[in-house]
């Protein structure tokens, strides 16, 4: 399953409160809200613990689902066989760790404890293999949207410290290998650490992770700013970003090549923060929460979609219309297509009663906008994503 951790903090934010100590206690002020994406993660990690329970309990079939919820909205044969590509891997690995030492095990969702870097400190390892000759642990990465990796990965790096204090002082190994499985951005890759070259990792971090959980006013941004919970209100990332402003007036052939390479480095962050930003100040505000100065809430733009297909093809063929005319290879042409084919006057004779325009969603605009401000109704708009 994804990260399982103790509220002191997490594996999987642990890149961001190294660089920047004071995101730990100021996160803590925003609701995690989560997303379909988190739930669908969640549901292939699920999947996947399934499947190697049954290897490891010796089932005949192991991907036999016959007991797993398929019923899910996540449920696809594409999530399937990306969740195969990991459990393959895991049972890869699994046989060859057998094979080397009899006495190997293979620990799914296994709940991993770093007291001794962080007090109460714990995650769950999505598959720990156990040998006297090397510990493995391996963390599926469902996400496609931004490639993880596993060179320096502190969350891999701060599992691998808690397999070592959890099962050190009963095996004797002395190295460490951390794999990502990434089926669907970048597949699979790995690192080897000495325990000694994680625990002298694990001293050099300590400082920093006292001083975030003493809650420290320390920010800095940069790339690990992407799923921080507080940017929309971070002071240290808005300046980060607001740096470029500097370049706005300068004609580009102005600029240095250090400068062009700086814009270069921060234009997809830029344009990630510059959307979070529109997003939260939309659920912001059709929550009530906040009225945004110099802006106001309105209807959105809509446009007319078909209430009855069936009946309008009807009515054109009636009318003597071809279907090779207002047809798409099954479907109807557009609407304004169809009013191109029919003109505005004879689209409203035929087909006026029925079309239906559907409330457009709600966005901010500036307060010379000439539409009314929009009042959306209580429980309305919840998913603005959908």
């Amino acid at each position: 399953m994804p990260d399982v951790h103790s509220t002191v903090l997490s594996p999987s934010s642990l890149a961001r409160v190294l660089g920047c100590p004071g995101s730990l206690q100021f996160e803590k002020q925003f609701p995690d809200k989560g997303s379909n994406f988190a739930a669908e993660g969640t549901y292939a990690h699920a999947m996947g613990e399934y499947i190697l329970r049954r290897y490891i309990a010796g089932e005949k079939d192991p991907e036999d689902l016959k007991d797993f919820d398929t019923n899910s909205e996540f449920y696809s044969e594409a999530l399937v066989d990306y969740v195969h590509v990991y459990t393959d891997a895991c049972i890869e690995k699994m046989v060859e760790a057998k094979k080397a030492d009899v006495g190997a095990v293979c620990l799914p969702e296994q709940k991993l404890c770093f007291d001794e870097v962080v007090k109460g400190g714990f995650g769950t390892g999505d598959m720990v293999i156990i040998s006297d000759m090397m510990l493995e642990v391996i963390d599926l990465k469902y996400g496609k949207g931004v490639k993880v990796e596993i060179q320096g990965n502190p969350q891999l790096q701060m599992y691998a410290l808690g397999a070592i204090e959890t099962f050190g002082c009963i095996y004797d190994f002395d190295k460490v290998k951390m794999t990502i499985v990434q089926p669907r951005n970048g597949g699979i890759s790995e690192q080897v650490m000495t325990v000694a070259e994680l625990e002298a990792w694990a001293e050099k971090i300590k400082p920093i992770i006292d001083k975030a959980i003493k809650g420290c006013e320390e920010y800095s941004a940069g790339s690990h700013c992407r799923f921080c919970k507080a940017a929309p209100r971070c002071k240290a990332l808005s300046d980060y970003n607001l740096e470029l402003a500097r370049l706005e007036f300068r004609d580009v052939n102005q600029l240095t090549d250090e400068e062009i390479a700086d814009v270069l480095g921060r234009i997809d962050n830029l344009k990630h923060y510059a959307d979070m930003i529109a997003k939260y100040a939309l659920q912001e505000a059709v929550a009530g929460r906040h009225k945004w100065p110099g802006f106001k809430l309105v209807e959105g733009r809509s446009r007319r979609v078909y209430k009855d297909p069936g009946a309008i093809m009807d009515i054109l063929s009636k009318a003597g219309y071809k279907p090779d005319k207002f047809l798409k290879p099954a479907e109807l042409i557009g609407v304004t297509d169809m009013t191109k084919l029919l003109t505005k006057k004879r689209f409203e004779e035929l087909l006026g009663a029925y079309m239906d325009k559907p409330q457009g969603k709600p966005t901010l605009a500036p307060l010379t906008d000439k539409r009314p401000e929009f009042v959306p109704a209580a429980d309305e708009f919840e998913n603005l994503d959908d």
